[in-house]
């Protein structure tokens, strides 16, 4: 079994020099700006990383950035590929190892999510203090020793969604709390599995972020994650779901997920 991984490490440590990241983060659906906020940022293609693949959706713009955000050294996915994209559950495992070969310890995630609150509408930002798997796949499937058996039961790291908590409360931003769920994709879920996930638990549903967090613990990486609320989910809003409404919205609440994510790197510098 090959380790890309590592070369790709080695390709930005000969771009970007310098010290080495402290944080990864991985940016959803248009909430890419954050990455014009990196100070003396070197931004390198996932084109020319080993085992980095191409994303073809719209919003995600298939680059890695290092640099300096408001002190802290980041290295930070402007995009990610899908399960939907590749029918691959493992497509960001390249990305995620290479974040944990480059020395982050905390990988921080985002994504645009569907809500299943009456409560928390587009706008929202949402910690996920846990996941539901709906989708059945898993990235570790295959995977040849018995380190697969990764224990889930904090994913989310609780001493940094605290620390979210906190830069939000400082900023003036509502931070809510819940349970995403993750569906395959790439069509949106039906009112009769929203009904059903919102019975199992589930606050926000989307089509990301799960199989990088089981990657993540699995490669020792602290996870914290949010999610920006872009819409109500199947069956809760008179307007038709698409794409195009999940980067309008995104990009309305982009400052309020920017200094929140912004604020997070200060406190972890």
């Amino acid at each position: 079994m090959g380790q890309p991984w590592k070369e790709a490490a080695d390709v930005i440590r000969n771009r970007a020099g310098g010290a080495a990241p402290v944080l990864g983060i991985t940016l959803g659906s248009g909430l890419g700006d954050l990455a014009d906020e990196v100070a003396d940022a070197v931004v390198i293609p996932f084109r020319d990383l080993p085992g980095f693949p191409a994303s073809g959706v719209t919003g995600h713009a298939g680059a890695l950035v290092v640099g300096d955000l408001r002190g802290t050294r980041v290295a930070l996915l402007a995009g990610r590929a899908h399960y939907y994209e590749h029918g691959d559950a493992a497509v960001m495992a390249t990305p995620v190892r290479t974040m944990a070969e480059l020395g982050c310890g905390v990988l921080a995630l985002s994504n645009a999510a569907g809500s299943t609150r009456a409560t928390m509408g587009p706008g929202s930002i949402m910690a996920i203090s846990d996941h539901i798997n709906w989708s059945g796949r898993n990235p570790l499937i295959g995977h040849p020793d018995d380190s697969r058996f990764v224990d889930l039961s904090a994913a989310y790291d609780p001493d940094l969604r605290a620390l979210l908590a906190e830069v939000a409360e400082a900023q003036g931003t509502k931070l809510h709390q819940g349970v995403y769920a993750w569906f395959s994709g790439p069509s949106f879920e039906t009112p009769a599995e929203i009904r059903a996930i919102s019975t199992l638990g589930a606050d926000a549903v989307g089509m990301s972020t799960v199989p990088e967090t089981i990657l993540a613990r699995h490669a020792g990486l602290r996870v914290v994650a949010a999610s920006v609320i872009t819409n109500f989910a199947a069956g809760m809003q008179a307007e038709p779901l698409s794409h195009e409404q999940t980067k309008r919205e995104s990009a309305r609440a982009s400052a309020n997920f920017r200094a929140l994510f912004a604020g997070l790197a200060e406190r972890l510098g």
